[in-house]
């Protein structure tokens, strides 16, 4: 984490409490600063987020402007971000809050139901060109029984949904519930997928939820907890690689 009186190299924008940077702290180095919304810190300007920009989710849908008055703010910094070709990445309601700002849709409470536990996210052909994607789908496999190759295991816990991707965005990867895992709209990226998401953080999701099951939860975290750790690495390592790319070009 960086000092508040340095320049950041990239800004996180934290909306709940309870939906930290987590695992990700770790993989994007130095220099990140995490603004707490949800404590009444402002949303910074474009020009103030340094060389890349993460939005994390939270408990309010996107359109909630009510209960998170600051959430026009960030769209608005967020379709700054892609006109100034600034990498970003938003993380389920970051990338909900990308889809609206951008020109898509989200439905609230979709009618499929919450998609919560360890999900098979399955690629589209584009993501293999992906600055922070690519990676994902060519890096080394952990031990244990060979996945398919077009398919990420990956932590979810959501009820809202993008129902209708922006007009500009690539659409990158689906699960069987939602179709809308991941898509791209120029220099950033959205995922309804949580790959920051840790052991302690996701058990605590679910126990808000009564739809959920919270021990069966548990197992999958750590029956599959090599292929969950591999993808905060690769990915976070890809954004940050990205962010430096652009901070040096």
């Amino acid at each position: 984490m960086t000092d508040a009186s340095e320049p950041p190299r990239i800004t996180v924008l934290q909306n709940s409490p309870d939906v930290p940077l987590g695992l990700l702290a770790a993989t994007l180095g130095d220099g990140v600063r995490v603004v707490r919304l949800d404590l009444g810190e402002p949303v910074p300007g474009v020009d103030a987020v340094g060389g890349g920009l993460v939005v994390l989710g939270g408990q309010m849908s996107a359109y909630d402007d009510d209960a998170a008055p600051w959430l026009p703010a960030v769209r608005s910094l967020l379709v700054d971000a892609v006109r100034a070709n600034v990498p970003a990445l938003g993380i389920c309601l970051g990338a909900q809050l990308l889809a609206v700002a951008t020109g898509g849709t989200v439905v609230v409470g979709a009618p499929p139901g919450r998609e919560a536990g360890v999900i098979d996210v399955r690629w589209r052909d584009a993501a293999a060109a992906d600055p922070v994607l690519g990676p994902v789908l060519g890096a080394p496999l952990p031990p244990g029984p060979t996945p398919s190759s077009v398919v990420t295991r990956a932590v979810s816990m959501h009820a809202d949904a993008v129902s209708a991707l922006p007009p500009d965005a690539v659409w990158l990867a689906w699960s069987r519930q939602y179709p809308y895992q991941a898509f791209r709209v120029g220099s950033a990226l959205g995922v309804q997928f949580h790959p920051e998401a840790g052991k302690s953080i996701t058990l605590g999701w679910a126990r808000e939820h009564d739809d959920v099951d919270a021990v069966a939860l548990d197992a999958a975290l750590t029956e599959h907890a090599p292929e969950l750790a591999q993808l905060v690495i690769t990915l976070g390592r890809a954004f940050a690689s990205q962010v430096d790319a652009h901070a040096t070009a």
